[in-house]
């Protein structure tokens, strides 16, 4: 337990004040029993897009010490944090803090947070207390978190499974049958569909098989749901009940899929526009290809450079690559049009191959990714039509 006091002192820095007990709507008498009594904690969602899954915690009281264990720690200040975590080495850490202050910050944020009493043996309580000693340390306490297989939920499950000696029969709620870890993303984004437009892009089939029971636990509230139906829970309490709406959910003419039937009415209309004059739009192709490109280029470091195992493969390079850049680079340049014509007839059979091998690739797509591809080809095939045009008249 020495460590479990060194960081409890160590974390207190992170936190502002207490609880103010009068918010707190139910608890648990933390009892004098030398056995340490131990509960599974878990927040509400929250506003954040790493937030909108719930937020899982362990909560320890032993001998007048009442801390909460928690592996959803990160450190924005270390070196390159953010190339680091977007090439996939995303070393989140665990830590311990009072459990009032930790009560206080999701008080704060007016979400709900509960708690779920763990029905232990008295030798699986102090052995879960020893393990999580161990991770606690300086040299164990960084691990390489996984959004979807091992993260703040999936890490107590395993601690406590491990204290336990044994594994515990999880099951979720109909609701969840046939999921995917992609549908149960879209499941708790359907209100803040850019979140998962990012998620669709970024991901690719790796995330789009059938999950088991078990695997459905990496989402802290279904992870809640099930610990309540497996009989190492007994009782469910209420320790803060959420005061504070969720954002807004985006309005229908800003989700991704009206920006994208937009585009593709734009993209239309400068066709037909070109076509009756036998010019070219050139700044629309730098533009929109130009922010294809751009998207291309972070698809392929995910694909070709990141460790995140679920970004690879993405049939998407089919579509988003940085071969897109060539249309902004050399559309202006007038000995280069034949390398943009060449880029158009690969670009068009790479937009025709996806759409028609797109259901044997087993990867989900987004449905606002129809109109933005729609819209790629119709440019592409617009430019085709006129340079071929020009050129038989000798006119280019």
């Amino acid at each position: 337990m020495r460590l479990l006091r060194f960081c409890l002192f160590a974390f207190m820095a992170a936190f502002a004040s207490a609880v103010n007990a009068e918010e707190v709507v139910d608890s648990v008498d933390p009892g004098t029993s030398d056995v340490p009594q131990i509960s599974l904690i878990t927040c509400g969602p929250g506003k954040d897009i790493y937030e909108l899954e719930g937020h899982t915690a362990l909560r320890i009281r032993h001998n007048g010490m009442d801390v909460a264990v928690n592996y959803g720690l990160f450190d924005f200040d270390a070196p390159n944090f953010v190339y680091r975590f977007v090439k996939g080495e995303t070393d989140y850490m665990v830590g311990a803090a009072p459990f009032e202050y930790f009560l206080r910050q999701y008080v704060r944020e007016g979400r709900d947070v509960y708690e779920q009493p763990l029905n232990l043996s008295p030798d699986a309580a102090r052995r879960l207390v020893e393990l999580l000693d161990e991770n606690l340390r300086r040299e164990n306490r960084v691990y390489r978190y996984n959004y979807v297989k091992d993260n703040c939920a999936t890490r107590p499950l395993a601690m406590i499974e491990r204290a336990m000696g044994d594994t515990l029969a999880l099951k979720a709620g109909v609701y969840t049958e046939g999921w995917t870890f992609r549908e149960a993303m879209r499941y708790y984004h359907r209100n803040y569909p850019w979140y998962q437009f990012g998620i669709d892009l970024a991901l690719g089939s790796g995330i789009d098989y059938v999950i088991t029971e078990r695997e459905k636990a990496f989402v802290p509230v279904v992870l809640m749901e099930m610990m309540a139906g497996c009989g190492v829970v007994d009782s469910t309490f209420v320790l803060s009940a959420g005061d504070k709406a969720m954002p807004e959910p985006t309005p229908w003419w800003l989700t991704p899929l009206a920006v994208g039937i937009a585009v593709l009415l734009f993209a239309i209309g400068i066709a037909v526009r070109d076509v009756r004059r036998m010019k070219v739009t050139r700044w629309v192709d730098a533009c929109l290809f130009g922010i294809y490109g751009i998207a291309g280029l972070v698809i392929a470091f995910l694909v070709f450079v990141s460790e995140h195992e679920a970004t690879s493969p993405n049939w998407l390079l089919l579509w988003l690559n940085p071969f897109c850049l060539i249309v902004p680079a050399f559309i202006y340049i007038k000995s280069c049009r034949k390398l943009v014509k060449l880029y158009g007839i690969v670009n068009f059979v790479a937009l025709f191959l996806l759409i028609v091998l797109w259901p044997l690739t087993g990867q989900s797509g987004n449905v606002a990714f129809i109109p933005l591809i729609l819209a790629d080809a119709t440019l592409t095939i617009r430019y085709l039509y006129i340079t071929r045009c020009l050129k038989l008249t000798n006119r280019i």
